[in-house]
């Protein structure tokens, strides 16, 4: 049982280890950092939404448009250009990942203000600085610091003429990127680059769905759709309202995707519902999201700045349409590891080439339009699934055999694994990796294995030390350690010795002839055997008119147990039968049972050997067995023996310490199973119950008057006369224990 609890407290602590882990800082950062990556590597790369694109600028922009290699250099009049030749394509927004916070040659800004109002789809970047600020008391005194953000946005005649503003903060060069923010709590939840981006892709389908609510749907709690000449001040005071909106209310986000769903076929074209479904999502989502990369740099379609800024369609650009997308213009050198603008990720490839900071404005962009972007596991779940995993690992180490453990406990392994793979490929589904593959499974392995070992060693001990009490020592231990052939049926086990006794056999056998007594004496075993080869005995011996048998198991068991009680209540009625067919049995069967470890093997010299059963234990069911004359009872048990029996009615009567023995036995008697009890019997266990407490504390008189109670009722009950003797006798010389110890002094 200890052994048990020790087991079930480790795997519960194996799987509880994973659970916290990812609940503190360095479980979370090492499950991102190693179980995440490895999720990204065996899914592979994927196909990203058409609908982003990247407008690369590289080393060889410039000189393709006969124009300085140094962006910084170029006139905006080029950018201006740029955005004619996109809107002419008709795509759904652009995008610039670019500084414009300081003035350059005034009819260049000019230029490209004029093309960015005349596009009325352009996102420009808003630059995002932070530094700590000092706090002081009212007398100037320094009390500490705040971090505090704020938004740069581009110089005035491109901020008028944009649609959108956003920013778009990463992590400084050479940190790993894996989240991005949609709307940025520190400056006020203003959305950000990609967000913003969205959503002036989707202001037409946004309007046609707003009007559809509120004709069907008029009580949701909308914001007015922003009008068509709407500006990036406006158009963040709509977003704004829109995430606040959602925010309040849990319930928005479903019920206009129900009332999205039930719009015809042709109230909104497929491409607006793409687009409002996306919306929903990114309004009612929060506000930082795990990139869902899908590949190494250059999985997102990425075209060459100069060729759409001269309005070419060669090679690659023919390729991809460019009518209903959206397009991040930006630094984006695919071959050279040491591009400006660069951001390690999970696809950081060989050479060094880092994704770029415009591919992973445009891959989050693609997560929102798609809502795919990595979904990690809620707060329960998070506890739940590597505390599943940790005890059911433990569990198949702990519980069979290791050469079935380890490979049963692997495959699970492989099976989470091949689960988790599958899961994120199919739902973007982030589930622990690394801790429970790198951390629980080495333990749970480990552990079992040492488990294993110990529980080899203890069998191989217990043996050696049964063995040392008849052979000299060093023959016991190379009895188990080099498996000498003694017989392979000699063992020490755990065992439920079954002790018992015909009363009034001297009597019979003087009024019997050897040959009638041979014959009554077979019978006799034959109907007492019975029951007990019906209920699994493993070992049988015959001493004289009793027998000596055992339930066995390799470590204590409550399936013995079991066995051993049923077939002692069995025999009880079998030889209740017999005395019906032979008149000279007039006496009860005694039976008496203990558990322990035991012998069972050959024994005996001068060349003749019988299968015994030997050991404390089967002496000690011999004395519970002789306890019977005393107490008048048949069915005696140590309170050992009855663990985890149930649906048999019980009583305990007393603590003996048998005859030249140290230790008290708790001895208890099993009146017969539930069910098959009289109210009668019932109530005398009732009672006698109450009468042994009052003796246990040794309240001598409440004891006797209870044990007069059952006799009262039941005048042949043999413990109750008993104990009733006993104390008239301790109240003249109290004992110093509780009063249903019996030191025995007769056998």
């Amino acid at each position: 049982m200890r052994r048990g609890v020790k087991r079930a407290a480790t795997a519960l602590g194996i799987g509880t280890l994973g659970a916290l882990l990812g609940f503190v800082p360095v479980g979370f950062e090492f499950e991102r950092d190693v179980g995440l990556a490895w999720l990204f590597h065996l899914r592979g790369p994927v196909q990203a939404p058409p609908e982003a694109v990247v407008a690369a600028i590289d080393d060889q922009t410039g000189g393709a448009l006969g124009i300085s290699n140094l962006p910084r250099e170029w006139p905006r009049s080029v950018h201006g250009l740029l955005v004619e030749r996109l809107s002419a394509a008709d795509v759904a927004s652009i995008a610039f990942d670019f500084d414009f916070q300081l003035p350059k040659k005034a009819e260049d800004d000019a230029a490209f203000a004029r093309a960015v109002e005349t596009s009325g789809r352009v996102v420009l970047a808003e630059k995002l600085l932070g530094k700590r600020q000092p706090l002081t008391d009212a007398a100037g005194r320094s009390t500490g610091s705040v971090w505090v953000e704020r938004l740069v946005a581009p110089i005035a005649p491109l901020a008028e003429a944009a649609r959108g503003l956003g920013s778009f903060p990463l992590p400084k060069v050479e940190v790993a990127v894996h989240e991005f923010w949609v709307f940025k709590p520190s400056v006020g939840s203003a959305p950000t680059m990609p967000a913003v981006a969205l959503q002036v892709a989707g202001l037409d389908a946004w309007r046609d769905f707003d009007r559809l609510a509120r004709e069907t749907a008029p009580e949701l709690a909308l914001p007015a759709a922003p009008p068509r000449e709407v500006r990036a001040a406006g158009l963040r005071e709509f977003m704004l309202a829109a995430r606040d909106a959602f925010s309040r209310d849990p319930a928005l986000a479903p019920r206009l995707t129900a009332l999205l769903d039930a719009q015809p076929e042709n109230a909104l074209p497929v491409r607006e519902r793409r687009l409002v479904r996306a919306l929903i999502g990114m309004y009612a989502g929060p506000d930082h999201r795990l990139l869902n990369f899908y590949g190494p740099p250059g999985s997102i379609a990425t075209l060459p700045y100069a060729t759409l800024a001269k309005g070419e369609t060669p090679g690659g650009a023919a390729a991809v349409p460019l009518a209903g997308r959206s397009v991040f213009v930006g630094f984006s050198d695919l071959f050279d590891p040491g591009q400006p603008d660069r951001f390690y990720t999970v696809y950081t490839n060989a050479d060094g080439v880092d994704l770029s900071g415009v591919e992973i404005a445009a891959t989050a962009f693609a997560n929102l339009l798609t809502d795919t972007s990595v979904e990690p596991l809620g707060a329960g779940a998070t506890l739940a699934v590597p505390l599943a995993f940790g005890v059911l690992a433990s569990a198949l180490m702990f519980l069979l055999p290791a050469v079935v453990g380890v490979p049963l406990t692997l495959a699970l392994a492989g099976a989470y694994a091949y689960g988790a793979l599958q899961a994120f490929s199919a739902a973007q589904l982030w589930l622990p990796l690394a801790v429970p593959l790198l951390l629980q499974l080495p333990l749970a392995v480990f552990i079992g294995l040492v488990v294993h070992y110990l529980d080899e060693r203890a069998k191989k001990n217990r043996a050696t030390q049964a063995i040392s009490l008849y052979l000299p020592p060093h023959l016991a231990h190379d009895f188990t350690e080099r498996n000498l052939d003694s017989s392979a049926l000699d063992r020490v086990v755990y065992s439920v010795c079954f002790a018992s006794d015909m009363a009034g056999f001297t009597t019979i056998a003087e009024k019997m002839k050897p040959k009638e007594l041979a014959v009554f004496l077979n019978d006799y075993f034959e109907s007492l055997s019975e029951p007990l080869r019906r209920h699994g005995v493993d070992v049988i011996e015959f001493r004289a008119d009793g027998i000596m048998c055992a339930w066995t198991a390799e470590e204590s068991a409550p399936e013995p147990r079991r066995q051993a009680i049923a077939a002692a209540l069995d025999a009880v009625a079998a030889i209740d039968a017999f005395k019906a067919r032979h008149a000279l049995l007039s006496q009860n069967l005694r039976i008496g049972l203990e558990t322990g470890m035991v012998y069972v093997g050959h024994a005996g010299g001068g060349g003749h050997f019988v299968y015994s059963i030997v050991g404390d234990s089967a002496n000690t069911a011999a004395r519970i067995e002789g306890l019977n004359k005393h107490l008048g009872t048949q069915l005696l048990v140590s309170r050992a023996a009855l663990e985890d029996v149930t649906g048999v009615v019980t009583r305990f009567v007393g603590e003996f310490r048998f005859v030249g023995k140290a230790e008290t036995v708790p001895v208890v008697e099993v009146l017969g199973r539930e069910g098959a009890c009289s109210p009668e019997k019932l109530k005398l266990a009732q009672d006698f119950d109450a009468a042994m407490r009052a003796l246990g504390e040794g309240d001598w008189t409440a004891a006797a008057a209870g044990f007069d109670t059952v006799l009262a009722r039941h005048p042949a009950d043999g413990p109750s006369r008993y104990h009733r003797e006993r104390c008239r006798r301790l109240g003249d010389t109290p004992p110093s224990g509780p009063g249903w110890v019996v030191n025995m002094d007769a056998k």
